[in-house]
């Protein structure tokens, strides 16, 4: 019998598998020593998102429909990482593919856990300033529309919960305070 903290794992049984997530069937005994089940869905890769910023102060964001929601989106340049690279080269590539940039300098900014209660999703924000232009290449399955604007504009929207995907909205938030801080390098 596994222990997770207060918690004791009698079994284990994955039931669903695709790709990019697996989910697991667990029968456990909780805190209370009641038998009980847990179901855990685990990402297979890590969330990585990107806010590029260029010296006056603006950035791009991205919009695209999200299936499991059946809305369309405003959001940070922002994808999928392989666990065994490392975070910043998964956002060098997003932020390529997504809005077509690079840049010379990178900031870690945030790491979150997404859905603790009930995944192992985790995810690694950053800013990247020094940019230089190219093309997108978005992935063949994404159909996405690219906005520049001043970064002040993409905080008044994250204000009015007019954008309220979790990495934008706390990459926004975590720079908004560096930059009243002063703390995020210029």
């Amino acid at each position: 019998m596994e222990e997770r903290g207060p918690w004791k794992t009698v079994s284990t049984e994955e039931r669903y598998s695709t790709p990019w997530i697996a989910v697991t069937h667990h029968e456990v005994i909780d805190p209370s020593g009641r038998p009980g089940i847990y179901g855990v869905i685990h990402f297979k890769n890590l969330a990585v998102g990107i806010v590029p910023l260029d010296a006056d102060l603006n950035t791009w964001i991205v919009g695209q429909y999200r299936y499991p929601l059946g809305v369309y989106s405003w959001e940070i340049p922002e994808g999928g990482g392989r666990r065994d690279l490392p975070p910043i080269e998964s956002a060098k590539r997003e932020l390529r593919e997504e809005v077509g940039i690079e840049a010379d300098r990178w900031t870690e900014i945030l790491q979150m856990d997404l859905s603790n209660s009930a995944s192992d999703e985790v995810a690694i924000l950053f800013v990247a300033q020094g940019l230089t232009f190219f093309e997108p290449e978005p992935d063949h399955n994404e159909e996405l529309v690219m906005r520049k604007l001043p970064f002040d504009e993409l905080y008044a929207m994250v204000q009015r919960g007019e954008i309220r995907d979790s990495l934008t909205v706390a990459a926004v938030l975590k720079v908004k305070l560096m930059l009243l801080e002063g703390s995020l390098p210029r």
